[in-house]
């Protein structure tokens, strides 16, 4: 006797019922990402650290050159112990901070102006994109001749850094939104007021949060820069006043700091994009 086979189904000679019907089609090979990898944020950084570790120990990595990741700790734990690393590391945030909130707050203005109206791009756009060929350490001789070497040349400079990514990125997503979602606004007849704030405004949210991103990362390369033009606190003087003495150790505590805190604000916008973009599924669902 044959095997019957029915819709894709095939089962034994006299044995032909449903219940006992074997599905042979082929399996659907997903091409999504796998599940996600427990503890990934910090997998990478524990690598990097035990390779550290390993070539001080073995006496690969000239101490001289790198000071071991023991003698790092143990200088943290003495400038802390003293006020010195938390009253620096203090000053740092602060300055990280204004300057980061005048850079996001020109960034999504200026975006919005250029991105919601073509006159506002044609006046705009332009010299912002010189702005962006031109790095920030260039502008630094001009910056100090209009503020002096204090507190305000070191924000506008960390706002400098900040600004062009949220702009770029806010306006990229103000210009990427469907088509078809214009089409479904004047559908509705929506007026502009609420085209803007319940199509546009949340359409070009992923790209101002994306743009976040890179705007606190360049917040912390400013803040390295300028903590190191004629500064009297910060992790950058710090570090300053290290390398005139020879103090490698010193330095690297204020390389540690500059990661974890520039790690650490990465972290914390990547969980703000996902509470706030739930309504979105991407491949990293």
């Amino acid at each position: 006797m044959t095997a019957v086979v029915q819709a894709g189904r095939v089962t034994a000679p006299g044995r032909a019922t449903a219940h006992q019907a074997v599905d042979v089609r082929p399996r659907v090979r997903r091409l999504g990402l796998r599940k996600p990898v427990p503890l990934a944020a910090g997998s990478g950084v524990v690598l990097l650290l035990a390779v550290w570790t390993a070539g001080s120990a073995t006496g690969l990595i000239d101490p001289r050159v790198l000071s071991a990741p023991w003698t790092v700790v143990t200088t943290g734990v003495d400038l802390a112990v003293d006020g010195r690393l938390v009253e620096n590391l203090a000053v740092s945030l602060g300055r990280a901070a204004q300057g980061l909130a005048w850079g996001v707050l020109a960034g999504v203005t200026l975006a919005l102006l250029s991105g919601l109206s073509r006159l506002g791009e044609a006046l705009l756009d332009g010299p912002i994109q010189v702005k962006r060929a031109v790095p920030n350490l260039a502008l630094l001789p001009l910056l100090i001749l209009w503020f002096g070497i204090g507190e305000e040349m070191k924000v506008v400079t960390i706002a400098l850094g900040v600004f062009i990514p949220i702009y770029i990125h806010t306006h990229n997503g103000l210009r990427s939104i469907d088509k078809r979602y214009v089409e479904l606004a004047e559908t509705l007849r929506l007026d502009r007021r609420r085209f803007v704030t319940r199509v546009v405004l949340p359409g070009a949210l992923p790209g101002f949060l994306l743009g976040l991103r890179f705007a606190v990362t360049g917040s912390l390369l400013a803040l390295v820069v300028v903590e190191q033009v004629n500064g009297t606190a910060g992790i950058g003087y710090m570090m300053e006043l290290a390398r005139t003495y020879g103090q490698t150790e010193v330095i690297v505590v204020g390389l540690v700091v500059y990661g974890v805190l520039g790690y650490t604000a990465d972290q914390a916008v990547r969980l703000l994009q996902r509470r706030a973009l739930t309504w979105r599924r991407t491949l990293e669902d």
